[in-house]
């Protein structure tokens, strides 16, 4: 595992499961939203799924399981890849309160079992702010691929590239140019919603942000057939971009 991977798993397993209990609730009041309406809580992102029964998917980076739990409950089966343990914690309780099975496998992503893994799941989704993880975005790239089927689909969303020169989404991150190519420290991501003392605390993450250029060419670059690329605004100012999604098949 890479230094800053290591770091990031600190980040992410710093009270990331109370933030959980406190922000979305204990598992067993989230597993009745998901079950009440699975669809719902997919948001936007029900619209690039074909259909759900039986359908293999890695949900990388899934965190929580928010979108995982649901995707089990319409019928697909659900591995999350995630470096954190209080995340895994959080979501296996939500599976179970929603009475679904998902898998959960705590590593890096760049470090995903090939041998187990490889060519096995239909979908490859993530969304919610991934790539600046990631110093090498090929080499991410690259991993998944490796893990979707022939003509698997990797539904990829995250925050705009225009978040670089613009803090839009009130993340109280520093901006920079936009064709910056340099890793700097910042908070995790919920570092904001904790109070002063605890947020001093709270281990950094070493982040590196993306053009939009950079993320296309990388799709491209391994192996995939870029079919769609969306851009959604910003949940603080319809006006401006605040989240893209690309969708590609792996050839």
């Amino acid at each position: 595992m890479k230094d800053y991977s290591r770091q990031h798993k600190k980040a992410w397993e710093y009270n990331a499961y109370a933030f959980w209990m406190n922000t979305s609730g204990p598992p067993s009041e989230r597993a009745k939203e998901a079950m009440d309406d699975p669809m719902r809580m997919l948001k936007r992102y029900s619209k690039y799924f074909d259909t759900y029964e039986g359908v293999k998917v890695a949900n990388i980076c899934g965190s929580c399981g928010k979108k995982a739990i649901p995707l089990a409950l319409l019928g697909a089966q659900v591995t999350i890849f995630d470096i954190s343990e209080q995340n895994k914690k959080y979501a296996l309780e939500f599976a179970e309160a929603a009475k679904v099975h998902i898998d959960f496998e705590v590593c890096d992503i760049l470090e995903i079992d090939t041998e187990k893994y490889g060519n096995c799941f239909d979908v490859a989704f993530m969304e919610g702010g991934i790539l600046h993880y990631f110093h090498d975005l090929d080499a991410f790239m690259h991993v998944l691929h490796s893990v979707l089927k022939k003509n698997g689909k990797l539904i990829c969303s995250d925050f705009h590239p225009f978040t670089k020169i613009s803090d839009i989404l009130n993340f109280q991150q520093p901006t920079m140019s936009y064709f910056s190519t340099e890793v700097f420290e910042g908070e995790m991501a919920h570092a904001r919603f904790f109070d002063e003392d605890t947020r001093r605390q709270m281990p950094k993450c070493l982040y590196r942000k993306y053009t939009i250029s950079e993320i296309i060419n990388s799709i491209l670059k391994n192996g995939f057939c870029l079919e769609r690329f969306d851009e959604h605004p910003a949940w603080t100012d319809d006006n401006m971009p605040g989240e893209f999604t690309a969708i590609a098949s792996k050839k």
